[in-house]
């Protein structure tokens, strides 16, 4: 059902604004409306310049709460609201001097990282660093040289070159290594060496021992610089702990605070004989209202003013659906095709009941059933997800049309049949001859819920007082009687009795289609309206000729449409027994590892199919004829940004 919703308006000192939304509006869902748009006619209204100063501190709260390790904290909310700034910006101030700790021992070990990995192609080396980097009568180069250019340095270095080259790490690409020369010699040496794009590599002196040992010596360092990082962030949890109920009771109290503090987005001010007032307004469902104003009844800081029938001049309210538990999960469906509007009728019970009925009928079988009931109802109470309740509820319905097909995983000489079995029941009907059962009882149902859904639109049309769509539509009044005549003619014949007769046939099937070709203007007239007519009467009548013809088309094919609900059932069957041919029943040897695979196919597979495909009939077939879905969601501000 839709929650009724009242349009008020709030009005106090500037200054009391806080207090309002803490005291009152924290207590009850409002959705807040633009105060300098909707109060248009109102003068010197002026939105509020202010920045919230709560959005910071919130933000630290929330990265410290998020620190918490899991487990049952108990929130604090007894702190006032300069104890909880005081507190975040005391926990704030010694996590920033962690973390700035950290920061340098990060980059320290960084530094650290960068050393090894210049020393680490050296490692093989046997020489001590820091003696060959100060010899007096010789010069030593670190580097590394081109695979390609390293063979004609070797050339070099056999002839007439006074250098020697040691190697060592080499990969696909480079050689590493350094080489030696007399002081008198290295100009020359260098020059060659360049020339065959050696690149150095700088090697500071203060290195002791070998390059492996200088490295071991570096990841020790590494080592111990994560050390103190990882003491670090003890000292950091043990700081979040500490505080831990603080923290908590402090985001959620600060959440508040902002939130109520950005209240005056949407508000409004205006200065009254040098007073400054506050000004909000927005729905509140009328429940609400009624102790919203009880409560602030001696309140002489707030004045409240509700406004009746505000829709018919500021436009329509927001939707808010309201609908006993059992059915609160298939509001999913009506959210995905549209709320309704306030004027129309909440669909949330029609589409529980009709889709786990249908999908029970297309989907039929005990073991199967239950598995979707259990499966669906555990995900449901564990995770709280609507589609595992739809799935849950649905899987009843499968069960209970399981008992009346007689089918068990398949099996169906495991239980009687209560109804019919969907393969072998037939029918024989005039003129059309033998027919599945299951296919005629379909497409009476379709009937039955076209008939039904016209209903709901008539509904529709009395509340939103739409005279064309109540009396002249396809879907109202004349196309109920056009339609429910239709119906029973077929029934009639169908079932050997006498037919309506041809007076019958003019006044209930030929009255209806006169005011459907002329819908528009008999409205106009009814309600009075002297509207000119657009086209020339030539075109009226061709338009009408084709909306005429789709009107009868969209009769039919609608009606066939329900036949899905008997082709599923029989295909069902049909796949289930392919599944137990396979697995080898009917020649006495099962192999039951198939059964087990083919089950879980079929129910994974054909319940993924049959749910679209009752979602179609719910959008496309029953939908259609009487809900539009142009409602906006009723969001109450304290629940924004969430």
């Amino acid at each position: 059902m839709i929650v009724k919703m009242k349009f008020l308006s709030i009005s106090g000192p500037r200054t009391d604004i806080d207090r309002v939304c803490e005291v009152y509006l924290s207590k009850y869902e409002m959705q807040l409306e633009n105060a300098v748009t909707e109060l248009k006619t109102t003068d010197s209204l002026m939105p509020f310049i202010e920045v919230n100063p709560y959005k910071e501190p919130l933000a630290k709260a929330e990265q410290f709460a998020g620190l918490l390790p899991e487990g049952d904290f108990h929130a604090d909310l007894a702190m006032e609201k300069d104890e909880i700034l005081a507190l975040v910006r005391d926990i704030n101030h010694d996590y920033l001097d962690f973390i700035e700790k950290k920061e340098l021992l990060k980059k320290r070990k960084e530094e650290l990282a960068e050393k090894v990995n210049v020393l680490e192609p050296f490692r093989s080396l046997e020489l001590n660093l820091h003696k060959v980097l100060n010899y007096k009568y010789m010069q030593v180069r670190f580097g590394r040289i081109s695979a390609e250019y390293y063979r004609r340095l070797e050339k070099y270095l056999f002839e007439d070159l006074n250098a020697v080259f040691l190697e060592g790490a080499r990969n696909d690409n480079y050689i590493y290594g350094c080489y030696f020369a007399a002081n008198a010699d290295i100009s020359r040496v260098d020059s060659v060496f360049n020339s065959l794009h050696f690149e150095r590599i700088v090697i500071p002196s203060v290195y002791a021992g070998t390059p492996a040992e200088a490295c071991e010596s570096l990841w020790q360092d590494i080592d111990e610089a994560q050390k103190h990082m990882d003491e670090v962030d003890q000292d950091i949890e043990k700081l979040v702990n500490s505080h831990a109920s603080g923290i908590l009771g402090a985001r959620k109290r600060l959440e508040e605070l902002s939130n109520n503090f950005d209240v005056r987005k949407m508000a409004a001010r205006m200065n009254e004989d040098q007073e400054d007032y506050y000004i909000l307004c927005g729905w509140m469902s009328e429940k609400d209202v009624d102790a919203l104003t009880e409560m602030a009844k001696d309140d002489n800081k707030i004045f409240i003013m509700v406004e009746e029938n505000r829709e018919k001049f500021f436009g329509e309210p927001p939707t808010k659906l309201k609908n006993p538990r059992f059915f609160k999960p298939f509001e999913m469906f009506i959210r995905m095709y549209g709320l309704p509007a306030h004027n129309e009728l909440d669909p949330t019970m029609f589409v529980a009941l009709t889709y786990t009925f249908i999908f029970g009928a297309m989907f039929g079988d005990v073991g199967q059933g239950l598995c979707l009931f259990v499966l669906g109802g555990l995900l449901y109470l564990t995770k709280k997800m609507n589609l595992a309740g739809i799935i849950a509820v649905a899987g009843v319905f499968s069960t209970i049309f399981g008992f009346m097909f007689g089918s068990v995983f398949g099996f169906e000489d495991v239980i009687e049949a209560r109804w019919l079995r969907p393969v072998e029941a037939m029918t024989n009907l005039p003129f059309i001859g033998q027919l599945n059962t299951v296919f005629i009882v379909a497409i009476a149902f379709g009937m039955l819920l076209n008939l039904l859904v016209m209903l709901f639109n008539i509904a529709n049309a009395v509340k939103a007082h739409d005279i064309e769509n109540l009396f002249f539509s396809h879907n109202g009044l004349a196309g109920f009687v056009f339609y429910g005549f239709l119906v029973i003619t077929i029934v009639l014949y169908m079932t050997g009795h006498k037919v309506p007769g041809n007076i019958m046939m003019f006044i209930f099937l030929g009255i209806p289609i006169i005011l459907f070709v002329f819908k528009e203007p008999l409205a106009n007239a009814v309600q009075k309206k002297h509207k000119k007519m657009e086209e020339s009467k030539v075109m009226f009548i061709v338009q009408a000729f084709f909306e005429l013809f789709e009107t009868m088309l969209s009769y039919f094919s609608n009606t066939i449409s329900y036949v899905r609900i008997g082709a599923f059932a029989v295909s069902h069957a049909a796949m289930m027994e392919v599944v137990l041919m396979l697995s080898g029943v009917p020649e006495g040897n099962t192999n039951w590892v198939i059964v087990v695979i083919g089950n879980i196919i079929v129910c994974g597979l054909e319940g993924l199919i049959v749910g679209i495909q009752v979602l179609r009939l719910e959008y496309y077939e029953m939908f259609s004829r009487f809900y539009k879905g142009t409602g906006r969601e009723f969001k109450p501000f304290n629940e924004q940004g969430r």
